[in-house]
């Protein structure tokens, strides 16, 4: 190659990015399973249609992208994802039944008009799908926006995967531009007319929303994209409410097919893989030894490799956790083939890949928050509050228990790459740990529920306990004198019944009594069954136990 072809900056042919932007949902009722999408069905004027299956009912348009889909995953993930169909014999058990996972899809935003930066011209990509995820017996949705554009420069492509997917701004640059975020993103109809524009620009609107409600606001362009959805702390009325959970930077999937992969560089791939930005190729965004295991860590090179003239496919998928990139040669048949080839794979077994170990992240991080919610709001004093602590403890376990065993996968797939490329993804969103905590967490504070009744059960016990033997005296002192000690069953009945009210009042004061001082006398039980004591402590214990208040006397 010559030094011209060498500093000739890197085309790519085509550009694909899939965001995936993970939201809470609000409770909107009392019970444990929220069916947030019910509401959405009910909302008016509502944009979005749910997606009845993936695969389509008519068996002649079931394609072979659909039948390689499939047959990626274990048969558990299969049937996480797809559910379980009918035929024969599925009426004489009940199997898995449909799959959790509800989506839905909209269809009147065709286009996304970007301006990269105030002045530039603006770039227009399309817009494939934008779709929004639902999970039965999970709090949390899942936003995704698939984009894709052709013949852009590398700068162009390193921006977007930057840039694009930006909930609100994290700081604004002198000028007044929003950092780290477009100058403008436009969503356009199928006839070209603007449908919602960004205003990461407004800078007092960003810093007055954080400041009134302790949250972030979301910039216009996302908030429309979501709607009927509305920002849980928005003064906007509506029952399905959402809020961040994490990051305002969307996690993303960036496919690249590039005219020449010998024209990329070592900073190029690590801009690409880490989505840092575009830079001079012949730079590092970060230091060489921060560096110097980039292509170990992140790297994933079983097919990277220049062999002009071979059948080979030169591809290099990186992968960080929040980013998920693929990297290959624009003249590879394979590797563009939209039907069977890697961007295939791409959009449909990969893409899979990074929503179920994003839903993992983002399932663990609503339970842990439920956690914090709970204990927030837990006054000790106040009885109500404990009952509501302990129902929604008891709840919180077993929507976890719910989770563990329809959610959680340790492998998803035998295929190597896909399951040696999910384990690099989980290893970096450090989901196992998190699950850990999450786990120790709720049964930490199961157990003391179970053990705070064990205590107010024994408890209960020991009063009982008390007065049923200080009881027994009198049963046995009535019983050995008999029922005719006093002869009143020839008195009017007016005497009896107010000897019986009497009675009835002097029992009930000496049982309360009792119970009151059940603590003390169970005490005085114990010391009195202890041998090692002398009987003249023991009558101390006794009077103690009847005149001291709630007072112990053991030494």
């Amino acid at each position: 190659m010559s030094d011209i072809e060498k500093n000739k900056p890197a085309q790519i042919k085509h550009f694909r990015q899939i965001l995936l932007w993970p939201l809470q949902l609000m409770p909107f009722q009392s019970s444990q399973i929220q069916q947030h999408w019910e509401l959405l069905k009910l909302a008016p004027d509502n944009p979005w249609v749910e997606l009845a299956d993936e695969f389509p009912s008519d068996p002649s348009e079931f394609k072979e992208r659909h039948y390689a889909e499939f047959i990626t995953f274990l048969p558990y993930v299969q049937r996480f994802l797809y559910g379980e169909g009918s035929g024969r014999g599925a009426s004489d058990h009940v199997g898995y039944g449909e799959s959790p996972i509800k989506v839905f899809r909209r269809t009147d935003v065709a286009q996304a008009r970007v301006t990269f930066n105030r002045g530039e011209m603006p770039v227009l990509f399309d817009i494939a799908h934008v779709d929004l995820y639902f999970f039965f017996d999970l709090d949390i949705a899942i936003l995704v926006v698939e984009v894709y554009a052709s013949d852009l420069c590398l700068e162009q492509a390193q921006d977007a995967l930057f840039r694009f997917g930006r909930a609100y701004p994290p700081h604004w640059e002198p000028d007044g531009q929003a950092g780290r975020c477009f100058s403008k993103v436009e969503w356009l109809s199928p006839g070209g007319e603007v449908l919602a524009a960004s205003d990461y620009e407004n800078r007092e609107k960003f810093l007055s929303f954080a400041c009134q409600h302790r949250t972030p606001r979301l910039a216009a362009h996302w908030e429309y994209l979501l709607q009927p959805m509305v920002l849980h702390f928005s003064d906007r009325k509506g029952p399905l409410r959402y809020r961040q959970i994490e990051y305002h930077r969307m996690p993303i999937m960036g496919y690249l097919a590039v005219d020449d992969l010998r024209q990329l560089t070592r900073g190029d791939y690590v801009r690409l893989g880490l989505a840092t930005g575009p830079g001079d190729s012949r730079t590092l965004p970060y230091s060489s030894h921060f560096l110097e295991d980039f292509e170990t860590r992140y790297c994933y090179d079983r097919y990277r490799e220049d062999r002009d003239g071979l059948d080979w496919i030169d591809t290099r998928t990186i992968c960080c956790g929040h980013a998920f990139i693929f990297v290959g040669n624009a003249r590879d048949r394979y590797f563009t083939d939209p039907e069977s080839g890697l961007l295939s794979h791409f959009r449909h077994q990969y893409f899979l890949l990074f929503l179920i170990a994003h839903t993992h992240k983002t399932a663990l991080l609503m339970l842990s928050d439920r956690l914090v919610v709970a204990l927030s709001q837990l006054e000790i004093g106040n009885l109500e509050s404990v009952k509501h602590f302990k129902r929604e403890i008891r709840h919180t376990m077993e929507i976890f228990l719910r989770f563990t065993h329809r959610y959680w996968f340790h492998e998803i797939t035998n295929q190597m790459q896909m399951k040696d490329l999910y384990q690099m993804c989980v290893r970096h969103l450090d989901t196992p740990r998190l699950f850990t905590e999450v786990r120790q967490s709720v049964y930490d504070m199961h157990q003391y529920l179970d053990s705070d009744g064990l205590r107010r059960q024994a408890n209960t016990v020991i009063r009982l306990t008390v007065v049923t033997t200080f009881g027994m005296i009198g049963t046995i002192t009535t019983g050995i004198l008999g029922m005719n000690l006093f002869d009143d069953a020839g008195e009017p009945g007016g005497y009896r019944l107010l000897l019986f009210a009497f009675m009835f009042a002097l029992s009930t004061a000496l049982t309360l009594y009792t119970i009151n001082k059940s603590k003390a006398l169970s005490d005085f039980l114990e010391m009195m069954a202890d041998e090692r004591q002398n009987l003249s402590r023991k009558l101390v214990a006794l009077v103690k136990a009847w005149w001291l208040r709630g007072k112990s006397f053991r030494s």
